[in-house]
């Protein structure tokens, strides 16, 4: 990775002279495509008009699974039924009935311990995925039935099993802390699938679901994504049922075409600053910021939480590309003091390439004082001023400690990471277009760092280190999580990552136990959203930095959910 002295247009500033670290991010790959032109517009309406036309034919499909949903009584039909609708992406149409089914199931399980025993080992482990994954804290004691005397699974029993090996392998990604038979089984299933992969002796469909998997389990997938693959393999499964797959197909889309119009509006804003041209080592990644909304939110209600979101993560970018390298510390300090004042007036202080930054952060939050005041929540738009300002104040930590060649503990560097990290201003952010389900008392709920936020965070910013820290270190980066912990214990690389990965799961775990009733402190909307922040990290950040490097994986993440409509 080469370094330069960038060659700045004049309004920048006269500082010029000063050299100042760069790294040569790739430009935008996505240039005005995403910027629908009149007739783009009315093609784009023409076929929306198309697909919403069948209407009619989308209400009675919602109404035949609502029958479903109701009149069904067999218990493996049930949750086969539920679990397929949540995982075609069609969940939301149907919340009330699936809450009702799975209460009146979690029930059952407590009047009757037995209850759990319906069968096979894939329809007691589906079982219980569902139930975690609602929220009830059902025991795990369910799987020793399927251990031997020596407490081992009963490997020539269930190997030959391969659905119910994936049901459990799935079932075990809900694990909390002191669940060692989650854990055992976790090893045992990754172990005995690919395995499974290897010897080529099961259906093509079950081989590309497995190895599918292995790669991404549904409790770290991306909720959108994975409608999009499952909608392509479930004509495939026995058992289909045609009214689902028409519907999620219908309404994939549909939606489809809702994001797309609200990219354009978004990209139109984002080429109105200008910003990419006026500060140009600054990574220009619009698109790839909308895919942390659509990933968090992809319903339409919550389109203007999207839009809000989707800025917010703009000018977030440009912020910390500001701090992490082109600001000195002296313009760094002043940068901080404004924007924590939140006060126009003190604009003309900045650099003129700073003061770019400033007045598209506060039209930001005009648009944002302006959006809550039409709801009657304006006392929310307070949470997030103050999260801005830790933020800020948290970079400025990390750029002193880099111009003072400070590499601080671990502890030290995750504990204003967990800040830097940025989740703990994109949570409020994304509470803010959640209506008034994110009450007051919600916004008082995250001043509290509550253990799911600071889990989502750490995530974010270890998986973040782990796949950047040598690209960032190459243009000269404070010192990451990874040098921190090499430092601190003496440990080689592939040692430190190691550990940090351990913590990565370990603060799954964290959001598994959040999430269980009674111990959920805020309604499960919102706990979803954060903990779809937590999935967010894991497809973008697993194998590479996505959001940075975006011309591969994320490219084609965005081509299947934004600009490719499914075959019906």
């Amino acid at each position: 990775m080469s370094l330069q002295v960038l060659a700045l247009p004049r309004k920048m500033n006269a500082t010029s002279d000063i050299n100042r670290r760069l790294a040569d991010f790739h430009p935008t790959i996505w240039g005005d495509h995403l910027l629908l032109s009149p007739t783009q517009r009315y093609e784009l309406y023409i076929l929306a008009f198309m697909i919403s036309s069948s209407k009619e034919e989308v209400e009675l499909l919602k109404e035949e699974i609502r029958g479903m949903l109701v009149t069904c009584t067999n218990k493996r039909q049930q949750i086969e039924l539920v679990d397929s609708i949540q995982r075609l992406g069609i969940a939301y149409h149907f919340e009330r009935e699936i809450e009702q089914t799975l209460a009146q199931i979690f029930i059952s399980t407590q009047k009757d311990s037995t209850s759990d025993d319906i069968g096979d080992l894939y329809t007691i482990a589906l079982q219980f995925r569902l139930l975690r994954q609602q929220g009830y804290n059902v025991s795990c004691d369910t799987f020793n039935k399927f251990k031997d005397e020596k407490g081992n699974f009963k490997e020539d029993d269930l190997v030959a099993d391969a659905r119910g090996m994936l049901g459990l392998y799935e079932a075990s990604y809900h694990r909390v802390h002191g669940e060692d038979i989650l854990d055992e089984a976790l090893a045992f299933t990754t172990t005995q699938l690919k395995s499974i992969i290897a010897t080529q002796l099961i259906s093509p469909p079950l081989a590309a679901e497995i190895s599918h998997a292995l790669k991404r389990p549904i409790r770290k997938g991306v909720v959108r994504k994975g409608a999009w693959h499952y909608i392509s393999t479930y004509k495939q499964k026995e058992g289909e049922i045609e009214a689902l797959l028409k519907l999620a197909q219908l309404d994939f889309n549909l939606v489809q075409k809702m994001h797309q119009e609200e990219l354009s509006s978004i990209t139109k804003w984002w080429k109105d600053l200008d910003l990419p041209t006026k500060l140009p080592y600054a990574r220009d990644r619009l698109v790839e910021g909308y895919y942390w909304p659509l990933a968090a939110f992809f319903e339409p209600h919550y389109a203007l939480g999207r839009s809000m979101l989707t800025k917010a993560i703009a000018m977030l970018s440009v912020i910390d590309d500001t701090y992490d390298a082109y600001g000195t510390l002296e313009e760094l300090e002043l940068f901080t003091k404004v924007i924590e004042s939140f006060d126009i007036s003190m604009k003309d202080e900045l650099p003129e390439y700073m003061k770019e930054i400033y007045q598209a952060l506060l039209g930001v939050y005009s648009e944002y004082e302006q959006e809550m005041a039409k709801e009657g929540r304006s006392d929310c738009i307070f949470h997030v001023k103050e999260a801005m300002k830790k933020l800020v104040r948290a970079y400025l930590v990390e750029a002193r400690w880099f111009n003072e060649n400070c590499a601080p503990t671990i502890e030290e560097y995750m504990s204003n990471g967990f800040i830097t990290s940025v989740y703990p201003l994109l949570i409020p952010v994304s509470f803010l277009g959640m209506g008034e389900l994110a009450s007051k008392e919600a916004f008082d709920w995250l001043c509290t760092e509550p253990k799911i936020v600071k889990a989502v965070s750490a995530i974010c910013r270890l998986m973040g280190d782990i796949v950047s820290h040598k690209f960032e270190q190459s243009r000269g980066h404070v010192a990451s999580a990874v040098e921190c912990y090499i430092k601190q214990y003496g440990v080689s690389e592939q040692e430190a990552c190691y550990e940090l990965n351990k913590q990565v799961e370990n603060a799954w775990k964290d959001i598994n136990e959040e999430i269980l009733k009674p111990n959920n402190a805020a309604p499960m909307p919102l706990l979803t959203i954060i903990l779809n922040f937590a999935r967010i990290i894991d497809d973008v950040y697993k194998d590479e930095n996505g959001y940075t490097h975006s011309n591969n994986a994320m490219k084609q993440n965005l081509e299947t959910l934004l600009l490719n409509p499914l075959a019906i």
